[in-house]
């Protein structure tokens, strides 16, 4: 059986579509289609269910990925290492989220650096494309705040982080004691909105957590960068919603100010994700301890 079949299989399997897959394999949609369907016709069972969106697995494909994928992985660190490599030196490729994994993760991997270990880091906002990039083998280790679907990458809670809604001193004045707590959110209604993207997902959420509702205002300021929705609300551009860590100096400071205190807070869980069977690495197995750890004091 061709490896490049199998190698093609296991990156639909774990991308979930064609489409994606092609694009992690620098392939075009129908080189692949052609490659599955040649699988297909060599085993002589359909692998995957064609979808409106994406394709399902079926049994048998299902099997064939949990059997063959953590060879070929293994195939790939092969290749990757260099069977003459006895230096022990590896890099890491790490994918997460801009602000969190420049604040807390780099910084946490700062001592393994020290030892030796090299580290290269991608920005991927999106958890979709942090997965499909770990399961393609673009990345070792990746920061997302979802669980994978897939069976073949597994995922350790990191840590939990506290969502506050915040804005700059001169707009929280115009708010008195209790007002929000005793009126909702209806008072906030014409004020200003800082946010990563025009959904509004932390606003968003933290509306139908706290107000049990949704916010009635567009954004009027959207900044893909948690930190430079920080700057903006430092600066008084209106609300935010950020997470407590990146925010606690400015709070400290008086930057910012804290506009409620809800007795239960929205939460967003951070996880660890890797490929199944590459912890045998002692870089990767080293690297996810290292942060598994320091994450007990995030």
């Amino acid at each position: 059986m061709d490896l490049a079949l199998l190698r093609t299989f296991v990156t639909v399997h774990r991308a979930g579509s064609f489409t994606r897959a092609a694009a992690l394999l620098g392939l075009s949609q129908p080189a692949v289609t052609w490659q599955i369907r040649t699988l297909e016709r060599q085993l002589g069972r359909p692998l995957f269910l064609r979808r409106a969106r994406g394709v399902t697995p079926t049994t048998m494909g299902d099997e064939l990925a949990h059997r063959a994928a953590p060879h070929l992985d293994a195939l790939v660190d092969i290749v990757e290492a260099g069977l003459d490599d006895t230096s022990g030196a590896r890099t890491l490729h790490l994918a997460g989220p801009p602000e969190f994994t420049a604040l807390r993760a780099l910084p946490a991997l700062a001592p393994l650096v020290a030892q030796g270990l090299a580290v290269r880091s991608v920005f991927a906002p999106g958890t979709e494309e942090a997965l499909a990039g770990l399961a393609a083998g673009h990345h070792d280790l990746a920061i997302t705040t979802a669980r994978p679907r897939s069976g073949l990458l597994a995922s350790t809670t990191l840590c939990d982080e506290e969502h506050v809604l915040v804005a700059a001193p001169r707009w929280a004045g115009r708010l008195g004691p209790g007002v929000l707590r005793h009126k909702g959110p209806a008072v906030l209604e014409q004020w200003p909105v800082i946010e990563v993207h025009e959904s509004m997902p932390l606003v968003s959420q933290y509306w139908a957590t706290v107000f049990d509702g949704r916010p009635s205002a567009s954004a009027a300021v959207i900044a893909p960068d948690l930190r430079a929705v920080l700057e903006c609300a430092t600066a008084g551009a209106g609300l935010a919603v950020l997470p407590r860590y990146l925010c606690q100096s400015a709070l400290e400071r008086g930057e910012v100010v804290a506009l409620h205190d809800p007795p239960v807070p929205p939460l967003r869980t951070y996880l660890l994700v890797a490929r199944t069977g590459t912890f045998g690495l002692p870089h990767i197995a080293r690297a996810h301890e290292w942060l598994a750890r320091a994450a007990v004091d995030w």
